[in-house]
């Protein structure tokens, strides 16, 4: 008996640690909440078509940024964001609602070591790749910028309308 409590307690241990190194910067059993279909669309499906999308994060001259910072879409439309940091610092993609994107800001400001893999957001470190599959299911004007601490003001930014 002492051995199963013994090891129901490691394994609860672990699953705790886990959990704190999956989700930076939030509490175990936090985490970010990604309902399956948001006001700016789901994760996409990888076994349909997608359009590709090839989004550059870069710095220059003191600003940060996003190439292309303006993108246009259909309803319905399914996109595989491929993503390369070109900077030579940590940067990310996420896409939300402006309103999303600014209170998640503000959380990373008190959290700046938070880091994002989630099917909506990707950080990358300098020169690395990634990707992000997403379905706009929804028309409307959305954004997508980079939430680390002083990028988005330095101008790591962009828009999304989905017609």
């Amino acid at each position: 008996m002492k051995a199963r409590t013994l090891l129901a307690t490691s394994i609860a241990a672990a699953l705790l640690t886990s959990t704190a190194a999956a989700a930076p910067g939030h509490k175990p059993g936090e985490g970010h909440s990604h309902p399956e279909d948001t006001a700016y669309g789901k994760p996409g499906d990888p076994k349909k078509p997608a359009r590709v999308i090839q989004i550059v994060f870069r710095e220059d001259e003191g600003k940060m940024l996003f190439l292309p910072d303006k993108l246009r879409f259909k309803k319905g439309e399914q996109v595989r964001f491929q993503l390369r940091n070109n900077g030579e610092i940590d940067h990310e993609f996420v896409v939300g609602t402006v309103e999303e994107n600014l209170k998640h800001m503000k959380e990373m400001e008190k959290n700046p070591d938070m880091e994002h893999d989630d099917p909506n957001a990707k950080r990358l470190k300098p020169k690395a790749t990634g990707e992000i599959l997403w379905q706009f299911t929804k028309a409307g004007t959305f954004d997508f910028s980079c939430l680390i601490p002083g990028h988005r003001q330095a101008g790591m930014f962009g828009t999304i309308v989905v017609e």
